[in-house]
């Protein structure tokens, strides 16, 4: 405030030098101005001064005095700093398919009784809506929490987790529950997804998303260069693993992402990460060679390799009007143990092994603002799983599952969305899927930024 006092005072001085030929007359008027802004100042200055004052009194009475006996007060303990910020993401979808979704399978990748792979129910539906709270709870953590309410009306904790924000030296530390680190989609929630759903790949080889109870570290390099590496241990609780009652981590995950600008106009993200999962007796619904439904068991480690990247263009940064992003993520799993074929039924158990991979390509194009075009491609090859003695009675089918996608949004606004996708489904052989998705995405409250 007094660099300013002195520049204006500096500027009010100069014009009478230039004006000393007017006379005395207009040289007392301009000493009469200089006074007047003196004071001027000089009264914004002692409020501005009160008002410190004041909110430095009201900031030390908020604190209650069981934390002040054990913390010193900082410039934070506001009188808001204990309420947590609170979001509502409200969801709604309109389906239409040519294929009965309660029968919808992808070949050759079976997948646990009730899993969410598919495009879920007919008609209309809430969709998934998720209801987040979050806060500061000290200088040094932070807690998060996301309900999602799904359109069964089940309720689930999406992520539940604490996360230091002191640690130093670019280390963050996360406990709790969360989606997991790995690939590009699969930390992101659903409501920042470029499509309807996730691609068949993740469906089939995450679970549709990774999510897992544990702790998570990550440390961010102090490079021009972004790098980013990132190590989990979880309970194991999720597909492709199963929930036991084991005291060691039934989950490990590595990842790796680097990145960095080209120019004014393009920047990209690239990363490598691994997930292992154990299970035991975990049920997966399944064909057998004769085409007949059963539910067989596995046991044995699951490991699932992801290899992600991302480009996108904006005119000098602004997408504002116009903008370009090109994804694709190339995913491969490798399962190791034992299999019991037709659980309840003839129950023979023999050795299993597959090595399956997927991968999608998507591109989103913002052609004019508020308007955004999108088209994604995927493919999966089952690759040729041993049976074991069990090798006669499920067979070895090669189809390979694949899917064409287009999408159109509309966003009147960054807390709304309405979007219109088209999709030919060809998970399994012989039955194309032609879907139709109209859906909505409203965003209310307080929303923290979404990941790159």
């Amino acid at each position: 405030m007094d660099k300013v006092f002195s520049a204006g005072l500096v500027l009010a001085l100069a014009a009478p030098l230039a004006a000393m030929a007017d006379g005395p007359t207009d040289i007392q008027a301009l000493r009469q101005e200089i006074e007047a802004m003196r004071a001027s100042y000089e009264a914004r200055l002692q409020a501005l001064e009160q008002r410190l004052k004041a909110a430095e009194a009201a900031s030390v009475s908020a604190v209650p005095v069981e934390r002040a006996a054990a913390a010193p007060v900082t410039a934070t303990a506001g009188a808001n700093s204990f309420n947590p910020a609170i979001s509502l993401i409200l969801s709604g979808l309109y389906a239409r398919t040519s294929q009965d979704p309660a029968k919808y399978a992808i070949g050759g990748f079976p997948l646990p009784p009730g899993s969410q792979a598919g495009p879920g129910t007919r008609g209309f539906s809430l969709a998934e809506s998720e209801l987040g709270f979050s806060a500061s709870v000290d200088p040094w953590l932070r807690g998060v929490a996301n309900i999602s309410v799904g359109a069964d009306n089940s309720v689930s904790v999406e992520e539940a987790y604490v996360q230091t924000t002191s640690l130093g030296g670019g280390l963050t530390l996360k406990a709790g529950r969360f989606f997991s680190g790995v690939g590009y989609l699969n930390p992101q929630h659903s409501h920042t997804w470029d499509f309807v759903d996730n691609p068949l790949a993740y469906q089939e080889m995450l679970g549709t998303q990774y999510g897992d109870d544990g702790v998570q570290l990550s440390w961010l390099a102090p490079t021009d260069l972004y790098l980013e590496l990132g190590a989990e241990l979880g309970r194991g609780r999720s597909f492709p693993g199963s929930d036991n009652n084991r005291n060691g981590a039934g989950m490990t995950a590595l990842a790796a992402h680097t990145g960095g600008d080209v120019g004014e106009s393009h920047n990209w993200r690239a990363g490598l990460s691994t997930l292992n999962a154990k299970a035991a007796d975990q049920g997966l619904a399944a064909a057998d060679a004769s085409g007949r439904s059963v539910t067989n068991a596995f046991t044995g480690a699951t490991r699932v390799w992801i290899v992600d990247g991302i480009w996108k263009w904006a005119p000098e940064g602004n997408g504002t009007r116009t903008s370009f992003k090109l994804q694709g993520e190339y995913l491969r799993s490798t399962r190791d143990g034992s299999l019991v074929y037709d659980v309840g039924g003839a129950g023979t158990r023999g050795s299993y092994r597959a090595a399956q991979s997927g991968w999608y390509l998507q591109a989103v194009y913002q052609f004019m603002p508020r308007w955004r075009l999108g088209l994604r491609t995927e493919r999966l090859d089952p690759g040729s799983p041993d049976y074991g003695i069990n090798a006669i009675a499920l067979g070895a089918g090669r189809y390979q599952a694949h899917k064409n996608t287009l999408m159109l949004d509309y966003n009147p606004s960054e807390f709304s969305r309405v979007r219109l996708q088209l999709a030919r489904d060809s998970a399994r052989e012989g039955y194309a899927d032609n879907q139709l998705f109209l859906q909505y995405q409203m965003s209310l409250g307080a929303h923290g930024a979404h990941s790159y």
